[in-house]
């Protein structure tokens, strides 16, 4: 068969609606804007894990669809988020990635969060706590007690993760969100408290939801030597992709053979607890959050989109919090020599998405993206793109293989 010239090379291919997507859902940049309206701005974000802020008035910040955020952690213990702007001149307050509230800045007073532009502050719950020359300035037209900070709602849940929504009118709590999808790690998270060891970030030129696919699909695995060595055989092949609801996916796990790749070892030892030795599962969470429990160490990927080709990836490796000094090294040894920025498999992921973001600039041809290996749910099995891509459909009320059409969920 020669190849193929341009009207067979652009003509639909000869599998289902839902077996393939129009390659302009990872382009359009109207398509990106309605995302951040449509799913983003809507549903539950793992933004940061509750160890990260261990102590009263510590904060971090970040971004939901480009609305600034601060989590903090106030007097009573609790987690709350907030925007992260100021209601008198739309500033935003906090400009650090992290820290604490503890001490004084210079402009405001201790345990408050302070506006720099005109030194606005606000103690942890989001109240307003002080107005510099509030009745000079605005007499009795405006006073403190109305000019609270725009709450957000929030939960920790699932090992310790710091979920944030935009929106008031979520109709589920992020236990109903996940549908069950974290019921087969959730005790060996749930267990013991869990801390971050691990954390690095990376911007890649590519859309967001080619690093889903990755994450979501393990007919890549050919392109992991790691993997081909240390997992492919019987078990690895029986593995199972689960839908759940909401557009989520989680892969079962086997034991993975660590001891057949040169210099490494079992990591059996330092399992989570009432985890079986070596074991590897699998969440994937729409819109694109990922958490992989491997062996000794839990990953985590958050995805902040930040353009139609570009996209901030958030890794986190996390650990059990009584872990000895010995133990800790030994984990953070396991963790970065799969998931680190210089280890065995994660460099391989984030060529292959670069790799499709290069071609998949805004205004290129459009091309069809195919999604169509059916066996029988097991490991190479794309169901879980042809998931999701279902999910996405509906939530932007497009049709994934041709998205200048309405979503039709029979077609798919």
């Amino acid at each position: 068969m020669p190849a193929r010239n341009h009207k067979q090379w652009t003509s639909p291919p000869s599998l289902k609606a839902g077996e393939w997507v129009d390659s302009r859902i990872y382009s359009d940049p109207d398509i990106f804007e309605e995302e951040q309206e449509k799913i983003f701005k809507k549903v539950w974000i793992p933004v940061c894990h509750e160890s990260e802020l261990p102590e009263p008035y510590d904060f971090r910040t970040v971004s939901i669809a480009r609305e600034p955020i601060i989590v903090v952690r106030g007097p009573d213990n609790e987690v709350r988020a907030f925007l992260n702007v100021c209601p008198h001149r739309g500033m935003m307050i906090e400009r650090r990635p992290s820290g604490s509230f503890a001490p004084a800045q210079p402009s405001g007073n201790p345990k408050h969060m302070t506006c720099m532009f005109h030194a606005w502050q606000f103690d942890m719950k989001g109240n307003c706590a002080y107005i510099s020359r509030e009745e000079e300035g605005y007499q009795d037209r405006i006073k403190k007690e109305d000019q609270g900070l725009r709450r957000l709602r929030c939960e920790v849940k699932f090992g310790g993760f710091i979920w944030v929504t935009l929106n008031d009118q979520v109709e589920t709590t992020v236990e109903e969100w996940a549908d069950g999808a974290f019921d087969c790690i959730r005790e060996a998270i749930d267990t013991e408290p869990l801390q971050v060891f691990h954390y690095h970030k990376a911007i890649i030129g590519c859309n967001y939801k080619l690093w889903h696919d990755t994450n979501s699909e393990f007919y890549h695995d050919y392109m992991h030597y790691h993997n081909r060595v240390t997992g492919f055989n019987d078990e690895y092949f029986a593995r199972k992709n689960i839908a759940f609801g909401n557009g989520h996916v989680n892969v079962n796990s086997f034991e993975v053979k660590y001891d057949q790749y040169e210099g490494f070892e079992s990591r059996a030892e330092l399992s989570f607890p009432t985890f079986p030795p070596n074991q590897w599962y699998m969440i994937d969470m729409f819109p694109g959050m990922n958490f992989n429990l491997r062996g000794s160490a839990l990953r985590c990927d958050v995805m902040t989109p930040l353009g139609p080709d570009k996209v901030m990836i958030e890794f986190r490796g996390l650990g059990l919090k009584s872990d000895s000094a010995e133990d800790r090294q030994h984990r953070i040894e396991h963790h970065n020599s799969i998931w680190g920025p210089f280890g065995r498999n994660l460099h391989e992921d984030l060529i292959g998405v670069a790799g499709q973001g290069a071609t998949m600039q805004t205004g290129s041809e459009p091309r069809r993206i195919l999604h169509g290996r059916h066996e029988d749910n097991f490991i190479h099995d794309e169901v879980g793109m042809r998931h999701f891509y279902a999910e996405w459909g509906k939530w932007m009320d497009r049709m994934p293989s041709d998205p200048m059409k309405k979503y039709m969920a029979a077609a798919e």
